[in-house]
């Protein structure tokens, strides 16, 4: 229950933009693209998406720009209409992308999820909770061992955390859904 009122507390620092949270953001905006926690920033949250403070968890920021993709120009001539360089949406969340990046960074750990801790005007700040699967700590506890099987190996990549299936649409069930599962490639080859 104090973690859900930690949470409360959090959530409400960040509407009223408090000093604490801009200093914060600051700081945050000259570090790198990705950098290692001693410990979540939100605690609250972290502990409702499966972290333990115990070895074999570990806790990254990550940085992710905001606004719409760009491509390099096209070289040679094109008609105007199809030149497409701006507004490019990607097909993914931005909290998916953090997690994905995160993954890149420390390929021996795997992606139990990630939760949003700041934004402002040009970048989205992520903490991504990563597991070791080799720590003696993490695959003696039956609460966690489920993510040292061969299959989660590169589990974001495929989009099996929480925001790569929110992302997909699977958090949509029943009428109106029936294409999404298990794939859109998947429906499309249906019947082929």
């Amino acid at each position: 229950m104090a973690y859900k009122y930690m949470n409360d507390a959090w959530i409400e620092e960040q509407r009223e933009r408090s000093e604490l949270v801009r200093s914060r953001l600051i700081v945050w905006r000259k570090q790198a693209s990705i950098v290692r926690l001693e410990r979540p920033t939100r605690l609250g949250r972290a502990r409702s998406l499966g972290y333990k403070a115990k070895q074999g968890y570990v806790v990254v920021r990550v940085k992710t720009g905001r606004g719409p993709r760009e491509k390099p120009r096209p070289r040679m001539g094109r008609k105007p209409r199809s030149l497409g360089v701006r507004k490019y949406t990607p097909q993914k969340s931005r909290q998916w992308i953090a997690e994905e990046r995160a993954a890149r960074k420390y390929p021996n750990l795997r992606v139990l999820n990630s939760y949003w801790v700041g934004s402002d005007h040009k970048w989205v700040f992520y903490e991504v909770i990563l597991v070791d699967p080799n720590h003696p700590s993490i695959y003696n506890d039956p609460d966690i061992n489920w993510i040292c099987d061969p299959v989660h190996k590169g589990r974001v990549h495929r989009g099996l955390t929480s925001a790569g299936k929110k992302s997909r649409g699977l958090r949509r069930r029943g009428r109106g859904a029936e294409k999404i599962r298990p794939s859109l490639a998947a429906h499309g080859n249906r019947g082929k």
